[in-house]
């Protein structure tokens, strides 16, 4: 790597370069490992690394090990150097052995999914806990296993002896970027990780998946090391590097190339930890009959219909993308002739379809309700905060391409307002005639944008437009101003609230409000129900959006009970805790067989 000059240096100094495993050690080129270069935002770092946001404590609880940090040498004026490019060049089989590497590797790409989730979002993510550092130990104990762990503030990977030696899932950066997804989704939505619905359970496994699979296809280094994978071309290697036949660039020919010739290289010995959810979800092919079935009543088996729809929309828009980048058709009856593309263009094409669509999953958590998520919920969300940021979507249609996949898989918006499937906006709700005007007399604009009473009084002025249940436990658990920025340049700003409702009620009692419980409960048992939702505050502090699951809906409620009931809750004073990560992710382990083909994680 070229030495830079300090001026150079200086003109970045919002960020700085670190060298990371661009997908897993055992994806290699030429029997060499996939490095990549990311860009994370700077700061000099104590030893650790140990930023801001992040500390890095490399403990080992199997051998109480504590192993040495790496010391950041960057200089005070901020003219930050890539730690590891040359010896990703010159030894790069020693590089992924040595702790120090794995120290950076873990903190560059969790800040990398940190700095994401915050430029979709246009703010600051908070952690769902009280301090403002998530630690990360990259050799936490010997084990094929790696989570999130809200109770010790920490992502904790794990390390297992393979074939050619010890294996190490904090190089995964699939399995560092689920991970830290996790933590950012966790602060964002504490109560997904409540028990609820097959839909909720399922979506915190796959949003993370996604999260995941579209920001490594954002690495141009990714893509093209798919695309040289697939070895289809009988071009010589100078102009392999070069050109790519557009004619192998179909969705359903790139579901086969670019994801499953990764999902190929992936090791054996890293299934053991992640299952390989890439392939699985490549492979499953569109139906609706997949939410009905017995075995995708499992969360991580219902997460990877999930996974399967948002690819299925990404290989679209990539496929649409690349289109535009030839004069020729594509759909002439003579497809054994090639059409070459230049292989840059490709790879910048497919690198800002995976970026559009992870601002849009990450952007559509502010437009789901706090409590009870289902898929149809999620698909609403998408489709709203992308049309707020982006009205025209004629170009590449990327709207019309998810709510054609996400169809395609059975699972339709949650919304009926139009074909488009986007939430029913406040003043469409106003314009209707049995709709009670909002109330905004002694609302003060200014503390709505940041206070918790200030949104509390808003509700209860507008309890009755709102349809709250007055009768119940309500709390306002966060006030989110925002400032997103459109393609075009302009900012759109807003604030999001998330309320919640919560009320006890014995099964005598469920049954007087039309709620119905399973016979077997006992009439004493005190059930929990939850609702709440989401206000989105236009810039003049009126409301655009409100995203709610009512805390007495009969049919949801009915339907949340009889899940649980089926899956062993309400027993023996069973009581309702949050969703354990490494007991699930263990799970997924153990419900999958270990080398098949089909595995999940």
């Amino acid at each position: 790597m070229a030495k830079r000059t300090k001026a150079e240096l200086s003109e970045k100094s919002l960020l700085r370069p670190f060298t990371i495993v661009a997908q897993d050690p055992s994806v290699r080129l030429s029997k060499k490992p996939l490095f990549t270069q990311v860009m994370v935002p700077a700061e000099t770092l104590a030893p650790g690394p140990w930023g801001y946001r992040l500390q890095v404590i490399d403990y080992d609880s199997s051998t109480q090990t504590l192993y040495k940090a790496w010391a950041d040498t960057a200089p005070d004026e901020g003219c930050f150097e890539d730690p590891f490019a040359d010896s990703a060049a010159k030894d790069p089989e020693s590089l992924l052995q040595d702790p120090k590497f794995h120290q950076c590797n873990a903190y560059a790409i969790s800040m990398r999914i940190l700095a994401r989730f915050e430029q979709a979002l246009g703010r600051r993510v908070s952690w769902q806990f009280k301090t403002h550092q998530l630690k990360i130990a990259p050799h936490a104990f010997a084990e094929a296993n790696a989570y999130y762990s809200r109770r010790d503030e920490c992502l904790l990977f794990g390390y297992f002896p393979g074939k050619h030696g010890p294996v190490f899932s904090c190089l995964s950066h699939d399995v560092v970027a689920h991970e830290t997804t996790h933590a950012l989704v966790d602060g964002l939505r504490q109560r997904f990780l409540d028990p609820s619905s097959p839909d909720q359970a399922a979506f915190h496994e796959g949003f993370c998946d996604v999260v995941s699979l579209l920001s490594v296809f954002a690495l141009r280094d990714v893509v093209d090391a798919a695309l040289r994978l697939t070895g289809r071309s009988n071009l010589t290697t100078k102009l392999r590097r070069k050109l790519v036949n557009g004619r192998v660039l179909t969705a359903e020919a790139m579901r086969e190339s670019i994801l499953l010739s990764l999902a190929e290289q992936m090791g054996q010995e890293m299934s053991l930890v992640r299952g390989r959810p890439l392939r699985a979800s490549a492979r499953l092919s569109p139906g609706t009959q997949y939410l009905t079935q017995a075995e995708f009543q499992l969360p991580h088996r219902r997460g990877e219909i999930f996974v399967a729809a948002m690819m299925q929309a990404f290989l679209a828009v990539v496929e649409e993308r690349i289109r535009g980048l030839s004069a020729e058709s594509f759909d002439d009856t003579d497809t054994s002739r090639p059409i070459w593309l230049d292989r840059t263009r490709v790879l910048e094409e497919a690198a800002k379809a995976a970026d559009h669509l992870l601002t849009i999953a990450i952007r559509a958590l502010d437009y789901t309700m706090p409590v009870h998520l289902t898929f149809a919920d999620y698909l609403s969300a998408m489709l709203t905060a992308d049309r707020e940021v982006v009205g025209d979507d004629g170009l590449y249609g990327y709207r019309p391409k998810l709510l054609a996949s996400f169809q395609s898989y059975g699972i339709n918006p949650a919304s009926d307002d139009d074909e488009s499937g986007v939430w029913l906006s406040a003043s469409k709700l106003e314009g209707q005639s049995k709709f009670k005007k909002l109330r905004y007399g002694g609302i003060h604009f200014r503390s709505l944008q940041t206070d918790v009473d200030e949104v509390f009084r808003f509700l209860w002025e507008n309890r009755v437009p709102l349809e709250l249940t007055d009768e119940v436990y309500t709390r306002v658990l966060s006030v989110r101003p925002c400032v997103r920025l459109s393609p075009d340049g302009f900012f759109l700003q807003e604030t999001v609230a998330e309320y919640v409702q919560i009320i006890d009620l014995t099964p005598p009692d469920l049954h007087r409000v039309k709620i119905r419980v399973p016979k077997a409960i006992s009439r004493s048992m005190r059930i929990r129900l939850t609702g709440g939702g989401t206000l989105i505050f236009d810039e003049y502090g009126k409301l655009k959006f409100h995203v709610h699951n009512h805390v007495l809906h009969a049919r949801k409620q009915a339907e949340r009970i009889d899940f649980l009931w089926n899956n062993g809750w309400f027993r023996d004073g069973r009581s309702m805790t949050t969703v354990d990560f490494s007991g699930l992710h263990r799970q997924r382990i153990l419900d999958s067989p270990r080398f098949s083909e089909e595995a999940w994680q």
